[in-house]
């Protein structure tokens, strides 16, 4: 049974996620921790579980997901899993921390392009990327069909959509991915976002206001 441990970091309060079963094994999904504090607190629970990260995975590459990025890597060698399309925005991580007030190591390159159907295994667990563009060009989903789970980034939200106004958004390809694809989700599926708390897509079928 996978278990997911979230965490709430930097100032943009972006949740991080750690996913772990009964092996030892576990993948960290948008490493947003910045400060001293934030990292400690993450190596703490990856100790007090006797875990192993063997995956660092990107929803997307906006600066407040990838500010451990750096930090992940020189703890567990790790590079990050992405789409192809969110390269240009991890290389410009540095001209992005700038602009929101972050200064920040350049995070390393994508170690490994992921699309949609790919899988991600970790422990005796996988997960099913799902490309879903629309917030930027590359923002995956990552769904787990046996325990009814999706991990977001900032593609949904409890009663709302991520913003299209940043580089590389759409709001019709965004629209078109949530309803396409994430709606096409059974209604009890949780919905895991990079902000803000858990929904279902039942629930933001029926009461998102973008969708009425």
């Amino acid at each position: 049974m996978i278990r997911i441990e979230s965490f709430i970091f930097n100032s943009f309060q972006v949740n991080t996620y750690v996913l772990y079963d009964d092996i030892n094994e576990c993948l960290i999904v948008d490493a947003g921790c910045y400060d001293d504090e934030e990292k400690t607190g993450l190596l703490c629970f990856l100790k007090d579980k006797s875990l192993k990260p063997v995956a660092l995975l990107n929803t997307h590459c906006h600066i407040d997901h990838l500010l451990g990025n750096s930090f992940i890597h020189e703890q567990f060698g790790l590079l990050t899993q992405a789409h192809k399309f969110e390269k240009p925005m991890l290389e410009g991580a540095n001209q992005q921390g700038k602009l929101f007030g972050f200064e920040i190591e350049q995070p390393p390159a994508i170690g490994n392009f992921l699309e949609e159907k790919n899988k991600v295994k970790f422990g005796n667990s996988e997960l099913l990327v799902i490309h879903v563009p629309g917030h930027s060009k590359g923002s995956l989903a990552f769904y787990n069909k046996t325990q009814k789970f999706v991990l977001v980034g900032d593609v949904l939200f409890q009663g709302g959509i991520g913003r299209t106004d940043l580089p590389g958004g759409d709001y019709e390809t965004l629209i078109e991915s949530i309803t396409g694809k994430l709606f096409s989700l059974d209604e009890d599926v949780i919905v895991y976002s990079g902000h803000g708390p858990n929904t279902t897509i039942g629930e933001e079928k029926k009461f998102n206001p973008f969708f009425h």
